[in-house]
């Protein structure tokens, strides 16, 4: 089985080659190079009449696999480089086109995915609530929910059910990934995440972009995530592409994992009893009781902490008013 390219005989054509596919009524294809090697190669389709009686051959490629799967072929040639290739067949501005490509010229974009406004597992105003230490959160604003913030035990997102935290997701860039799987403080956020009903950790990132860091070398980070996953199997690791896609995937995790664990009773077992919120310190402002203690004769400094005595005396000849 073998791919057969020759010389275009008509000369005035900008595609100078003729590709003769071994598949039964796959048409003969003019294309501008013999191989996508730096850059896919556009063809385009012709009859088989094209092809010369003396042709001018310019390559014969040994196949191992040459299968029409769909709209594309996929080509395997009998090497060690430069050896996996498809065509795929297609239509752009009303007329057939054909792209020969290999996994190194074709371009992986980020998706233009719409996200979804509809409910998540059936809940109509998910409450989300979110780390405070947690920068750049998720607003949640082109989703079903509503936020509060507060300081978790675990993760950057969680929910609760009855007083307890259910579920909670850890959001990791690319760059924060690396380093927190580097330093080992990602291995105690996971044993922490694991204690509870339902957990995740998702990447707003590709998994190629991981394994191509400048800083750590694709085996050192292919085998700790690995091991990560192992060790810690019910924490799943998803690489959701985009910011955008991790705050959809996010939602729509922890609405499944509110439904799920609210009506198993030995999963709330597991849940962690969520943190009561610090109360909030009422009273005078410092420069309140800075204006008063100067008028009293302290000296108090203008920045920093107001002692202890002072903030005792002002409270003492307030207490009635």
């Amino acid at each position: 089985m073998e791919l057969v390219i020759a010389k275009n005989p008509d000369t005035d054509s900008s595609l100078p080659y003729l590709v003769r596919i071994p598949i039964a009524g796959v048409p003969l294809l003019r294309a501008r190079d013999v191989w996508p090697r730096t850059s896919a190669v556009y063809c385009h389709p012709v009859p088989d009449s094209e092809w010369p009686d003396n042709a001018e051959i310019v390559e014969r490629i040994e196949l191992r696999v040459c299968e029409r799967r769909g709209a594309a072929i996929d080509i395997v040639a009998n090497r060690s480089r430069e050896n996996r290739s498809q065509i795929v067949f297609t239509t752009a501005r009303g007329r057939d086109m054909v792209f020969w490509q290999s996994p190194r010229t074709r371009t992986q974009s980020k998706p233009k995915t719409a996200v979804s406004r509809s409910k998540a597992s059936g809940i109509s105003d998910l409450e989300i609530i979110v780390d405070a230490h947690e920068r750049y959160a998720y607003s949640f604003t082109q989703q079903r929910a509503c936020t509060t913030k507060q300081a978790l035990p675990c993760g950057d997102y969680a929910v609760a059910y009855e007083g307890k935290i259910v579920a909670s997701v850890e959001r990791k860039t690319s760059a924060d990934l690396l380093s927190s799987m580097t330093s080992g403080r990602l291995r105690y956020a996971m044993a922490d995440l694991a204690a509870l009903p339902r957990a995740a950790v998702v990447i707003e990132d590709q998994y190629s972009t991981v394994l191509s860091s400048k800083f750590v070398t694709a085996k050192d980070a292919a085998d700790g995530l690995a091991e990560l996953q192992v060790r810690y199997p019910s924490v799943p690791i998803v690489f959701a592409q985009t910011r955008k896609l991790a705050e959809e995937w996010t939602f729509r995790y922890l609405a499944a994992a509110m439904v799920w664990v609210s009506e198993d009773a030995d999963a709330m077992k597991s849940a962690f009893a969520l943190p009561s919120k610090k109360p909030v310190r009422s009273g005078p402002s410092n420069s309140e009781v800075r204006t008063w203690a100067r008028a009293q004769g302290y000296a108090v400094a203008d920045r920093g902490a107001i002692s202890r005595e002072i903030r005792e005396k002002f409270d003492a000849e307030h207490e009635d008013r």
